[in-house]
C-alpha cells in the first residue's frame, strides 16, 4: 500500500464523515485534474491511480444519490 492509497482512504473517510455528497464529485474532478499533468510528465503509476480514485469518488456519489435521492444536494 502506497502513500497515495492511504491518502485516498483518509479523504474518503473524511467525506463520509462530512456527509456532503456533492463533495465526492469535487474530489473526483480534482483527482482527474491532478492526473493530467502527471500523465504529461510520464508519471503513469500515480496518474493512473488518481484516475481510479476519481472514478471511485464519482461512483460513490452515484451510489449515494440512488440510495437517498431526496437528500443529495
Amino acid at each position: 500500500m502506497k502513500i497515495q492509497d492511504i491518502g485516498f482512504i483518509i479523504v474518503l473517510a473524511l467525506l463520509f464523515v462530512v456527509r456532503k455528497p456533492i463533495w465526492f464529485v469535487y474530489a473526483g474532478l480534482l483527482s482527474f485534474a491532478l492526473a493530467i499533468p502527471l500523465f504529461a510528465k510520464w508519471i503513469f503509476f500515480t496518474a493512473q491511480r488518481l484516475t481510479w480514485y476519481g472514478a471511485a469518488f464519482i461512483l460513490t456519489y452515484v451510489v449515494i444519490s440512488f440510495l437517498r435521492p431526496n437528500t443529495v444536494k
